[in-house]
């Protein structure tokens, strides 16, 4: 019995260093690039592990969709459960400014952040069944619940394009701190992105949604 156990562990963390190694690759390097026997040497794995866990490259580049599924329904999922929607105006406020310092804490600060931002961003120029994955995994719902939780803030329709617009300039303008990271660095000063940076960056982004939400409640266009 031990020993089954033993096996069931080393080959979850077979597979788990797999995912973890081409999600980085296939970000750095893109799908075509980066070669099998790459991604076994930087999980410290056999080359054929890739075929008996996933069937196949292809099926790995699917699954670190599927990882980034995860990784990202964990950062925003407890914010915006679906019953999120239906709290008090204030309390919805409070959840929405929740969610932002959390992300804004994982974009910034983590590693991985890195690695799902830019496969994200080569899905997103060449689309396929990881875009799809994720797209359907935790983009358009996760979407629609902060949609409907700025219904409950504002009273404006959730499925309006105004909405859907706005939920959409509240997420690039987290992401664009991962994405321009070098740049912010430079013109910031800053050596890093650590704690202190990262909770600068989330009271101006938490002062933005709060100046959204005045606005929209004055009925200023």
């Amino acid at each position: 019995m031990s020993n089954d156990i033993s096996q069931r562990s080393s080959a979850a963390e077979t597979k788990a260093a797999l995912i973890d190694a081409a999600l980085r690759l296939f970000a750095d390097k893109g799908f075509q690039a980066t070669s099998t026997r790459e991604i076994a040497s930087a999980a410290s794995a056999n080359i054929g592990s890739i075929a008996y866990h996933f069937g196949g490259k292809d099926r790995l580049y699917v699954a670190c969709a599927e990882h980034i599924v995860t990784q990202i329904d964990a950062v925003v999922g407890d914010a915006f459960k679906p019953d999120v929607s239906r709290l008090p105006a204030p309390l919805a406020r409070m959840a929405m400014t929740a969610a932002i310092r959390r992300v804004v804490r994982f974009v910034v600060t983590s590693e991985q952040a890195g690695s799902i931002v830019q496969f994200v961003l080569r899905e997103l120029q060449h689309p396929g069944e990881a875009l799809d994955t994720i797209y359907g995994g935790v983009f358009e719902p996760v979407h629609r619940r902060v949609c409907a939780v700025w219904e409950r803030v504002t009273g404006e329709p959730a499925e309006s394009e105004r909405t859907r617009l706005t939920v959409f300039t509240l997420i690039g303008q987290i992401v664009y701190f991962r994405i321009a990271r070098e740049a912010v660095r430079r013109r910031m000063g800053w050596t890093a992105f650590g704690d202190r940076e990262a909770e600068a960056i989330a009271e101006i982004a938490e002062a933005n949604l709060n100046a959204i939400i005045a606005a929209r409640k004055e009925g200023v266009s």
